[in-house]
């Protein structure tokens, strides 16, 4: 099989399988089943004559051949989507930029963004969604994205190691807080101290990033103890003002924090550190920078 014979069908699903990491997760977001997602990788594959995906214990990594049939694919797949845009009548998308954010900044700063740039650019089109930073990272190596914020912990690695590297800038970086009910005993005062954090009670959520239990204390020299396990921030906020646990907090969702939860900080022990980074891939559209900026000057209105 020529490659000039593969399918579109085919290069979605490459696409899909570079930004999401796993042929599993790839399926879930295309519809498809994962044997469907393999037999469309084998298909690929066979075409380009070699391998183009590294399969890893932890997910898939781009091969050199993998990243410039990405590279192609996201061209070509845009080019088709554009098409279709122009066929139904529908605006072009030149003025539409992807952007892609972590949960933490999508409770005050990206609706603050958002809303200065329809005042200020009411042609712009911006199209978000949410995701992990390690999802953020592939989507926009994948073309699916134009620009992401994403969340970094010390000791602050790059977001990626792949070639070339992503420019990266931090929008902000202020230290982690600790959510706990109104009516707790640590909520009697100013701050914690990282003592009175032991036999606590804790709400945390996945992770797949560099803190093993989000929401649980970094650092502590006990297995805690987890109450309750959820992803969405509000959703281990409420839990917090319920009087069920305590959970961490990243300094941004301060102000969004529901009554009946006070957010503190904590004394004693090293400072847990957060950052806040802007990345983008190549040279920014005209688009893309405005976009930018808008999120920059949000983020420092926000400090």
């Amino acid at each position: 099989m020529d490659f000039e014979d593969v399918s579109l069908t085919a290069l979605r699903v490459f696409r899909a399988v570079a930004e999401h990491g796993t042929f599993t997760a790839a399926a879930v977001a295309l519809g498809y089943t994962q044997s469907a997602v393999s037999r469309q990788m084998a298909t690929i594959e066979r075409a380009a004559g070699t391998q183009l995906l590294q399969r890893r214990r932890e997910g898939v990594r781009l091969t050199t051949a993998g990243r410039t049939v990405l590279r192609h694919a996201t061209v070509v797949l845009d080019e088709i989507e554009a098409t279709a845009r122009e066929l139904s009548g529908l605006p072009a998308a030149a003025g539409t930029v992807r952007l892609g954010w972590i949960p933490s900044a999508g409770a005050v700063l990206l609706p603050r963004a958002l809303t200065e740039l329809g005042r200020t650019d009411p042609g712009l089109n911006v199209v978000s969604r949410e995701g992990t930073t390690p999802v953020l990272v592939r989507a926009l190596r994948a073309g699916s994205l134009d620009l992401v914020l994403l969340g970094s912990a010390p000791p602050f690695r790059p977001p990626d190691t792949e070639t070339p590297p992503l420019v990266v800038e931090t929008l902000a970086e202020r230290a982690l807080r600790l959510a706990v009910p109104a009516t707790h005993p640590l909520a009697r005062g100013d701050f914690v101290d990282v003592a009175d954090l032991r036999g606590q009670r804790w709400i945390a959520g996945p992770s797949s990033g560099e803190d093993r239990l989000m929401g649980v204390w970094p650092g502590l020299d006990e297995r805690p103890e987890i109450a309750h396990t959820a992803r969405d921030w509000f959703a281990k906020l409420h839990l917090v003002a319920a009087g069920l646990g305590l959970t961490t907090v990243p300094a941004a969702l301060a102000p969004a924090a529901p009554a009946g939860v006070r957010v503190l900080p904590v004394r004693g022990g090293p400072q847990e550190q957060r950052r806040l980074l802007l990345a983008h891939l190549g040279r920014p559209t005209q688009p893309v920078t405005r976009v930018a900026a808008a999120l920059r000057a949000a983020a420092l209105d926000a400090t």
